[in-house]
């Protein structure tokens, strides 16, 4: 039987990057998926949004650290993963939003981040062509941006096997196996059994279902939201836009928030939160999408008028109840190692948390690792959610 130091179940945006954090660690890896190949599940379903500026200080620091390899990875490895520094913009429509955005840029700055507080003038400055009947002004994070989920994911992968990690792909796990001291002891498949130190669940929407099979009951339930992408026009805006106000639809349904922002190639790709939200796994996209989001898009910027909508795709958010990841190791099983709930931003935080779990498993853990690592604890008090989630 094969020995593994660590087994990562799911290559995603989380088991991918972790395996390439495992492998340089001198690790021996193995990744194990039930499908085709690589990022073939959710990841391939992101719109490539990254930013640093969230609430949460784990969520912070880790995508910070993700934006210093994204924003590296051509110079290092020569990979064109479409990586754009455009940042994100949240715009204010009203006194309450506006108060919200300020209150969230005291505690992001207090962290070191860059990101302001602007006014209307500079949001009609950065978005060309706004709609500014109300508009209050916004937060600006320059040095956030996007890249390509794909690109970036399989220049990752190629890495990660180049530096010693193996893949299964076609292969599903059927059950963890421990020892009578709940020790894990071997990971069962499909196609084989493989001995191995530590398991990482990484199955992102799946991964509830991975937790039973070690009796830890991870308190996820995925939910749907859907994209798109429009035909390429010349580039005429490079921020991330987002718009936090809830909209009532009658015909096509209720939504909260919105974003959008133009890629490389010139393409708009849009994500929209539905309300109330849509439990399950069902990823087929739906006739109603496109008229929503369709109809908030023009409405804020009106020049979006007359493009061409090429595509729609739903994919799957699995959502923890405070709308942060969970991760680490559990008290109940040892060697097992928690790395869900990414909340639909597991793409952000993949480069970043796939280090400190690499750190987790060689017990080289930071001060920092273990703050972050106790803000996203299994046992953490779910009853705060994140602001701007």
């Amino acid at each position: 039987m094969v020995e593994y130091d660590v087994i990562i179940i799911g290559a995603g945006s989380v088991g991918v990057p972790t395996a390439l954090a495992t492998a340089n660690d001198g690790l021996r890896t193995l990744v194990i998926d039930s499908l085709p190949s690589v990022a073939q599940a959710d990841n391939k379903h992101a719109i490539g949004g990254i930013r640093a500026t969230h609430s949460h200080k784990g969520k912070i620091w880790l995508c910070q650290r993700s934006i210093d390899i994204f924003s590296t990875w051509e110079d290092k490895y020569g990979d064109d993963i479409w990586w754009h520094q455009g940042g994100y913009t949240f715009v204010a429509f009203n006194d309450e939003h506006e108060k919200l955005l300020k209150d969230t840029v005291k505690l992001q700055k207090s962290y070191g981040l860059n990101i302001n507080y602007v006014d209307a003038e500079k949001i009609k400055e950065i978005i060309p062509g706004i709609n500014d009947n109300g508009l209050l002004g916004g937060t600006y994070s320059p040095e956030d941006g996007n890249a390509s989920p794909l690109l970036a994911l399989h220049a990752i992968y190629r890495h990660s096997k180049n530096n010693g990690a193996e893949y299964h792909f076609n292969e599903t796990v059927t059950d963890i196996l421990t020892r009578k001291n709940n020790k894990v002891l071997e990971i069962k498949t499909t196609k084989g059994r493989y001995k191995t130190n530590y398991v990482i669940n990484a199955a992102g929407a799946h991964a509830k279902d991975l937790g039973k099979k070690v009796r830890i009951n991870i308190p996820l339930e995925p939910e749907s939201h859907e994209a798109g992408i429009t035909e390429p026009v010349k580039n005429f805006f490079s921020t991330m836009l987002v718009d936090i106000r809830p909209f009532v639809d009658p015909k096509f349904g209720d939504s909260k928030n919105y974003y959008f922002y133009q890629n490389k190639e010139g393409k708009i790709l849009f994500c929209l939160t539905p309300n109330p939200n849509i439990p399950g796994i069902n990823r087929r996209e739906t006739s109603s999408f496109l008229p929503q989001i369709s109809k908030r898009m023009i409405q804020l910027l009106p020049r979006l008028r007359n493009i061409k909508v090429r595509r729609t795709w739903r994919g799957l958010y699995p959502m923890s109840l405070d709308g942060n990841p969970i991760v680490g190791k559990v008290e109940e099983i040892e060697g097992y190692i928690n790395a869900v709930g990414m909340c639909g931003q597991g793409f952000m935080l993949g480069p970043g948390l796939g280090e400190l779990l690499s750190r987790l498993v060689t017990e080289k853990e930071t001060s920092r690792d273990e703050e972050i690592l106790k803000t996203l604890s299994l046992t953490r008090d779910f009853e705060v959610e994140e602001e701007l989630k």
